[in-house]
This record gives C-alpha cells, structure tokens and sequence, in this order.
C-alpha cells in the first residue's frame, strides 16, 4: 500500500482478514470467491453470512444439500475460515417438507429452527410475517415511549421529526421484504402511529385521519 508516496512494508497474510483496513473487504471477497464453486444447490453470500437452499423431494435431494455441507467443510479447511457450526441452522419449508437432519464436520447435527433473524428481518417456516411485525411494533413503541418521557415541551415540529427519525424506521426496515398483509399485522403497526398522533392535547378531540392530516403525516 502507497500513501502520498510513502510505501508500507511487506507482511505474509496465511489467513484471515486485516480488520479495519481499506482492504478489508476487497481481501474478504478474494477470499470467499470461490466459496460456491462446485456447490450443486443455490447459495447465497453476503458478507461473512452464507447461505445454501435447495428444493427437498427425496433422500437423493437431501445427500445432495448434504454433499454441499461437505464441501463447505472442505473449504473452510482449506483456507482455514471456520464457519462457526454452533450458529449454523436450518429452517425447513413447506408442509410436506420430509425434514430431514444435516450435519456438519460428519458429526455435528445442525439446529432445526421455526424462525431465524436474518439481515434484521424474522423469517419463520411459514413465511408469515407476524413475528417480524411484533418485533417492529416493540420497537418503535420502546422509541416512541422513550421521545414521549425525555421531552416535555410538546412541539409539533420537534415531535414529528423525533418521529420520523427515531420511531417510524423500525416500522419501515426492509418493509419491501415483510411488508403485511393480515389486517391484525397492518393494525398492529399502525397502532405506534396511532400513539404519536394523541401525544398532543390540541389534536385529540380529531378523529385518527384528521390526525394524520394535522401532523402531515
């Protein structure tokens, strides 16, 4: 590396990544690019989270993912990047999934979960939304009690964008992914911006809409 002309030594880098550094992550992708090759079913890679899916109809389906795992093994072994198999899950779709166990390093069985946190969004076995919608209803409702009991000069202007800075963003993360369609889950969210509008006394004698249209919301 070369700084304003000034070169920095030669050091040997056997494995992992220098942290914080400006090559880091360009250092991390040259590691992991050749993470999938020879992988038979789908994976998915973002940064140091990986994931493999496939479609599971028969025992011949489920060696197949398994023979992936091996790989992956492999890999890790290789270039000495250790994924770490106590965070390692799988999660099975579909009501005739057959769910079958996996393993990784030939003997530790992966955990079988019903939902998992991914990239900040709850995904469940049945790709229903409502665990991700009560965890963004907490919250933004922990926020918004939080901005309701440190100020006390009720300010429209101030409120309102402490509410939209602060509150409205856990509600709206990743909503493209989650975004609800059970009238109870759409409710449920709306019920934080239901609180916010009634935190002014001028506007409470107002239905929710004329609220909303108050506060231009």
């Amino acid at each position: 590396m070369c700084v304003e002309g000034t070169a920095s030594g030669w050091e040997p880098v056997l494995s992992g990544i220098p942290q914080g550094s400006v090559l880091g992550p360009l250092l991390f992708i040259i590691f992991i690019n050749d993470l999938d090759l020879s992988i038979i079913n789908t994976i998915l890679k973002f940064a140091d989270d990986t994931k493999v899916f496939g479609s599971i109809r028969t025992d011949t389906d489920r060696i197949t993912v398994q023979t992936d795992l091996d790989k992956l093994c492999s890999w890790e072994e290789k270039w000495l990047m250790e994924f770490n198999v106590s965070k390692c899950k799988v999660m099975h779709f579909g009501s005739h999934n057959k769910c079958f166990d996996y393993c990784m390093h030939g003997q530790q069985t992966l955990q079988v979960v019903n939902s998992e946190k991914d990239l900040g969004v709850i995904i469940t076995d049945n790709l229903k939304v409502a665990d991700n919608c009560n965890a963004a209803y907490n919250r933004a409702n922990q926020m918004l009690g939080l901005v309701s009991r440190s100020i006390r000069h009720r300010n429209v202007d101030i409120l309102v964008r402490l509410y939209k800075s602060l509150v409205r963003p856990h509600l709206e993360y990743s909503a493209p992914v989650w975004n609800p369609h059970y009238v109870k889950d759409k409710f449920l969210l709306e019920k934080v911006q239901r609180r916010f509008t009634r935190m002014f006394e001028e506007l409470k004698c107002l239905d929710y809409h004329e609220r909303l249209k108050a506060l231009k919301l």
